[in-house]
This record gives structure tokens, C-alpha cells and sequence, in this order.
């Protein structure tokens, strides 16, 4: 990593506070939708547990709308609190609360009382937690997880419900601070007008002073670029992160610019992995293997100095036959 000014020697302890193994997890990237999906194991358990409530508002509201006005309101039937499931995902088991009525009459069509398995809900995260989705997309996504048909107003009821926890997700506070803030951009299928699409989404994955990971949001965009990247931090900064020390990330169109006019005391890393990628690029199949290891030395070196003295050595044994790695 480069030395920057703004790296101060208070920044830097902070820094040296966060495990190692947090920053190799988080530099090492997000490279297919199931990393991204265990990410979301808590985002999933919160879409379930408000599509079922919308479920139990429709079952209730029903049933009033439908009694004898004179009916004893006590004796009308109410939430009776939760039961326990497990259900399974493509992303690992997540337990959930399913809930109950008085008389006992609610049955979930999201998770029937046989169902153990859910098809589709990491798919369908993606998409409900993503800003830049439209309530049409949202209802036509919800809808799709529910493999049945449903009247309009029970569709309507489910859609209001889980976007209300969705949006609540997306507009908390944030830490004031988070020394590190990883960015990635993957190609996943969204529902869109009936169809499904491949779209770019794009996330920020920050990392707090004790270390600790927190998906900060996501984000679906036609275009990358300087004002969509300057959307994205302004929301970020609006929401309460003040300070980003560090930020990995990797060829973002228009980037640099955004994150200089929202965090100018930031400084920009290239993920490792990536950087490595790049590197390996045009390097034949029968050397990739032995320039990975050498490679390998340079970043994962304990001190600045180690780490020059392994590019030196790298550059001496294998500038004859790839001279732009090491000036890379």
C-alpha cells in the first residue's frame, strides 16, 4: 500500500487494531452469489418473517371484515405469538418464527407446515434489498417466491409489509467510523417486468474498528459511474459513516472522483485479489502457479521493507519473461 499523509499515526492504530484475518476475508473479494447469499443469512430470516406477517394481517383482516359487527371484539380471533421453524436455503439453514393466531386457524403459504425447504429466497434478497428496485419489480419478485398464485390483495398486503422492513434496513444509521469500506460489483438474475434479467449489483461492505463486518447496503445502477458512485457515498455519509479510512475496491468507473468529493481523506487500495487476477492474466497455465507463490510473498510480507525486498526478488527472476508484473 501506498504511503499517504492522510494516514495519520492515529489512523494507523486503529488500523492495526482490526484481525488480520477480517482484512484477508474482507480483501479477498465476493466472487460468486453464494458468498454474497451468506452474507445475507439475517437479511433472509427478515424477508420471511415479514411476508408471513403480511400473511397473518390479510388472515385477521379478513376474518373481521367478515363477522357479525356485534361480535364481542375480545372474542375476535388475534396474534397468539410464534412458533419455530428451521427452513433450508441455498445458503444454509436459517431459523425463523412463524406466526400463530388464537384459534389456531393461520396457515402460512409462504412455509407450510410440511415445507422445509425454500427455493428462490437468495435470489430474491438480492433483488428486495438492492436500492433502484421499483414496487412493481418488488411485488413481481415477492410474488415469484411464493410458486403459487395470489389475490391482489394479499399479494399487496405481503409487498407492504416486507417493504416496510426493507426500507427501514435500508435508511439505519451506520458507525461514525469504518477504517476499511470494501466495494464490489457482481453480475447476478433480478426480476424485471415478468422477465429475469442479468443486472450488475453493486455493494459496500464496511469494517469497524473492533473488526467486526456489516453489509452497509446494496445498490442496482444501469450505469456506473462518477454520479452514481457519488450517490452511493452521500447516502452512506448521510446515514452516519463520517470517516472511511481505507477504501478496496477495483477499476469502479468513476470512483476515485466520487469518493474524493465525499471522504478527501480517504485512500484508494486496489483488492489484492484482484491486483493478483490482473497480474495473472498473461501469464501461461504452466508458470501460473509458481508466479502465484512469488506473488504471494510481496503482499502477505510483514513489513514495507520485507515486502520490497520480495518484488525485487520477483522482479530479478521473472522480469525476462513478464517485465510489466512488477511495475504493476
Amino acid at each position: 500500500m501506498a504511503k499517504n499523509p492522510h494516514l495519520t499515526q492515529d489512523k494507523l492504530d486503529l488500523l492495526a487494531q482490526i484481525p488480520e484475518e477480517v482484512i484477508e476475508l474482507i480483501s479477498s473479494g465476493v466472487k460468486t452469489q453464494a458468498d454474497l447469499a451468506a452474507m445475507f443469512h439475517g437479511l433472509k430470516s427478515m424477508v420471511i418473517e415479514s411476508a408471513l406477517a403480511g400473511e397473518m394481517d390479510y388472515h385477521l383482516s379478513s376474518q373481521a371484515t367478515s363477522e357479525v359487527p356485534r361480535v364481542d371484539p375480545d372474542l375476535r380471533n388475534r396474534r397468539n405469538g410464534f412458533s419455530s421453524k428451521t427452513v433450508k436455503t441455498n445458503g444454509g439453514d436459517i431459523p425463523i418464527n412463524v406466526p400463530r393466531d388464537r384459534n389456531t386457524e393461520f396457515e402460512a403459504l409462504l412455509i407450510q407446515k410440511r415445507k422445509r425447504r425454500l427455493e428462490g429466497i437468495d435470489d430474491a434478497v438480492l433483488s428486495l434489498y438492492s436500492r433502484g428496485m421499483s414496487m412493481r419489480d418488488i411485488r413481481a419478485t415477492i410474488s415469484e417466491l411464493y410458486h403459487q398464485d395470489l389475490s391482489e390483495e394479499l399479494l399487496s398486503t405481503i409487498t407492504d409489509s416486507v417493504n416496510d422492513e426493507v426500507k427501514e434496513w435500508q435508511n439505519r444509521s451506520l458507525e461514525y467510523r469504518y477504517p476499511i469500506l470494501f466495494l464490489d460489483c457482481m453480475v447476478v438474475k433480478v426480476q424485471e417486468n415478468k422477465s429475469i434479467l442479468n443486472k450488475a449489483v453493486y455493494l459496500a461492505l464496511g469494517v469497524g474498528t473492533d473488526g467486526s463486518k456489516e453489509l452497509l447496503g446494496i445498490w442496482i445502477s444501469q450505469n456506473e459511474g462518477a454520479k452514481f458512485w457519488l450517490s452511493v457515498l452521500t447516502e452512506l455519509n448521510n446515514r452516519g459513516a463520517k470517516e472511511v479510512f481505507i477504501a478496496c475496491c477495483d477499476g469502479l468507473t468513476g470512483f476515485p472522483d466520487a469518493i474524493a468529493a465525499v471522504y478527501q481523506d480517504c485512500q484508494i487500495q486496489s483488492c489484492i485479489v484482484h491486483m493478483v487476477r490482473n497480474s495473472l492474466k498473461f501469464v501461461p497455465w504452466k508458470d501460473k502457479k509458481e508466479v502465484a507463490a512469488d506473488l504471494k510473498t510481496i503482499y502477505q510480507a510483514n513489513t514495507e521493507e520485507i515486502a520490497i525486498q520480495n518484488l525485487d526478488e520477483f522482479a530479478i527472476k521473472w522480469d525476462v519473461k513478464y517485465p510489466a508484473i512488477s511495475k504493476s
